[in-house]
């Protein structure tokens, strides 16, 4: 199943006046041939247009996925909205804690945690997620009682797939959490918090792009009951909390916002009626459905050519930025709009042209046949609905620099304010990367002559 396809331009008139700003002040043109820009303003309202979708909820934290977006002003940012910050990996660890994230706010999950992660985690108060049975066996070793994080356990509810495969976490056979349809195992959850006190919440993740609600809302019930037969069984309340994860779909067929957190919300009370009464604290990973739409990438068109009765327009955004759209089109489209050289957007009559990026393979391109007016050399191309994943997931393929990102708000008075979120990587950067300090490491594996000694 394939995603809409996309319309060629948005309605709103607030990021053409950004990309005309930024052009002026030459943060966009040849000197910076693609840049990413994040909406602050915008970025600050889904952040409240979620609390007020869960504000039936008397005890939930919300959690912002740092692989969406893994940069630190964009993560301070989100930590002084109030929100907390889920990580994957010992990197997105150290950007949480820099952002200024509490501690007691952090929510580690990955299926691949080392005993150094899990040693750190505890030390630090951050709550730990444990993916499977061993790795609770790891944290019995590693736990000091007087250890403040939060444990839980992930669980798997194999409730089914979405349309995308790489997006849906809760299939039978899938890498994440406890299986909980696999034969014998839903007792050994039982068992599992029965043997460990400590053990008091239930994280389950279903999926997130192409999953429909009701899929989603499908597997936190089945995570719901988990739980409470977890707590019939011992007899108390030992599962006080619930991490439903994240993964509400982005809609990247036009503007509009949907489904909305607040439609998700009502999937929730229609599949688990109890979910909002109290009993259990809950958190939540939202990422994409909060920056998605709150980014665009400008990129200046270098290029255009014609191939086989087809316009080509070869630009500086490809499968170094928007690498899911290049390597999956029908499940990542994106919208794109045609700017002039001077940052006003293009009209004219739509000529059928695709938008190609840098990269020397063929198959980099992030737009197949788009009806757009004419681009020509010196223009420029916007991806719009990239503020999710397209910064903070760059591919170093050819060696090409990650893109420099900026924030941006608009005032009353309609100027806009630009700050920079990451410069763009120099080329002393990308030789460091590439092993620069280790130049003659290999020749002098060899004799004098690089010969084999």
């Amino acid at each position: 199943m394939t995603q809409t396809t996309p319309a060629a331009a948005p309605s709103t008139p607030k990021f053409a006046h950004v990309v005309r700003r930024a052009v002026a002040e030459g943060l966009l043109g040849e000197a910076r041939p693609v840049v990413g820009f994040v909406d602050t303003d915008g970025v600050r309202d889904s952040v409240g247009a979620l609390r007020e979708a869960f504000s039936g909820a008397p005890r939930v934290l919300h959690t912002f996925a740092a692989k969406a977006a893994a940069l630190v002003p964009v993560l301070r940012l989100l930590a002084s909205y109030g929100m907390g910050c889920e990580v994957a990996s010992p990197g997105e660890l150290r950007l949480a804690l820099d952002a200024g994230f509490a501690p007691s706010t952090i929510v580690l999950d990955s299926p691949a945690k080392t005993r150094e992660e899990i040693r750190l985690a505890l030390a630090l108060g951050v709550a730990v997620n444990a993916d499977n049975f061993d790795e609770l066996r790891r944290i019995d070793a590693l736990r000091s009682p007087a250890s403040s994080s939060v444990l839980g356990l992930r669980v798997n509810p194999q409730v089914g797939g979405g349309s995308i495969g790489a997006m849906s976490t809760a299939r039978a056979t899938s890498k994440f959490g406890v299986p909980l349809r696999d034969p014998g195992v839903r007792e050994a959850v039982v068992r599992a918090f029965a043997e460990r006190p400590w053990l008091t919440r239930l994280h389950a993740h279903v999926g997130s792009q192409g999953c429909p609600l009701e899929l989603i809302a499908a597997g936190v019930a089945e995570t719901y009951r988990l739980a409470e037969e977890i707590n019939e069984s011992l007899g108390e309340r030992r599962v006080t909390s619930l991490d439903i994860g994240g993964g509400l779909p982005v809609n990247f067929a036009d503007d509009e916002v949907r489904p909305t957190h607040r439609d998700y919300v009502a999937a929730l009370r229609t599949a688990v009626p109890g979910l909002f009464e109290g009993r259990y604290a809950l958190v939540t990973e939202f990422g994409r459905s909060l920056l998605a739409k709150n980014g665009f990438i400008g990129a200046l068109v270098e290029y255009t050519k014609e191939a086989g009765g087809r316009r080509i327009a070869l630009t500086h955004a490809g499968a170094q930025t928007a690498t899911r759209t290049v390597l999956m089109p029908e499940s990542w489209p994106l919208r794109v709009g045609a700017f002039g050289p001077d940052g006003l957007p293009k009209d004219g009559p739509a000529l059928v042209q695709d938008i190609a990026g840098p990269c020397c393979f063929a198959g980099d391109v992030v737009a197949h046949g788009r009806a757009l007016p004419e681009l020509r050399e010196g223009d420029f191309v916007v991806l719009y609905d990239t503020g999710a994943y397209y910064f903070s997931a760059p591919w170093a393929y050819n060696s090409l620099p990650r893109p420099a990102v900026y924030g941006f708000r608009t005032t009353d008075a309609g100027d806009v304010r630009f700050a920079p979120v990451r410069d763009v990587q120099t080329l002393e950067s990308i030789a460091a990367e590439s092993g620069l300090g280790h130049a003659d490491a290999l020749v002098g594996l060899g004799g004098a002559d690089g010969a084999p000694a």
